[in-house]
């Protein structure tokens, strides 16, 4: 009996961890209404090359892994990842806000 009582709250457990986690996924519609600061650089054309304030490569992120999406821009917040331009705006970003972006990117 209290071995089915164990094996019944870890299975309760382990579906609220599974159930919590989903709750909290990145939701792609949300991305794409928020996108309009990512598009000046990762939306142009020309090789994602941006010229202002001097010419340099952009990376395309449309098709990356989103959890790769995720772990870069919270690199650039807490800074183990360094570019001015990225430094700045990510500031601005909640955790769901670049779970978001993350989802929208990773399927365009």
């Amino acid at each position: 009996m209290k071995q089915k009582i164990i094996m019944n709250l870890l299975l309760a457990s382990s579906m609220l961890f599974v159930f919590s986690g989903a709750a909290h996924a990145g939701d792609a519609a949300a991305g794409k209404e928020k996108l309009s600061m990512c598009e000046g650089c990762h939306a142009i054309g020309g090789g994602y090359k941006t010229a202002f304030p001097v010419v340099y490569h952009v990376p395309k992120i449309g098709g990356q892994h989103e959890e790769y999406l995720v772990k870069a821009l919270q690199g650039y917040k807490d800074g183990t990842r360094s570019h001015p331009t990225m430094d700045a705006l990510v500031q601005t970003l909640t955790e769901q806000d670049i779970k978001d972006f993350a989802a929208y990117y990773a399927g365009n």
